[in-house]
């Protein structure tokens, strides 16, 4: 039984550079979409803040 089972994990060196490829990928992966992120926030506090200005240039305009 237990040969059984240390044969099912898999030890192959192998395994380990393909675990470290996968492993560099994804940590470039989150990096990228934390990128993403910080650039939508940027994105999102913009048109925000032009929202905003519109917001007062249309009740400046409005009379009282």
């Amino acid at each position: 039984m237990a040969k059984a089972l240390m044969g099912h994990i898999d030890n192959d060196v192998r395994s380990t550079a393909v675990l470290a490829v996968q492993n560099r990928r994804l940590r470039r992966r989150v990096a990228d979409l934390e990128a993403l992120v910080l650039r939508l926030q940027a994105d999102n506090d913009r048109l925000a803040a032009a929202a905003r200005e519109q917001e007062l240039t249309v009740e400046d305009l409005q009379p009282a």
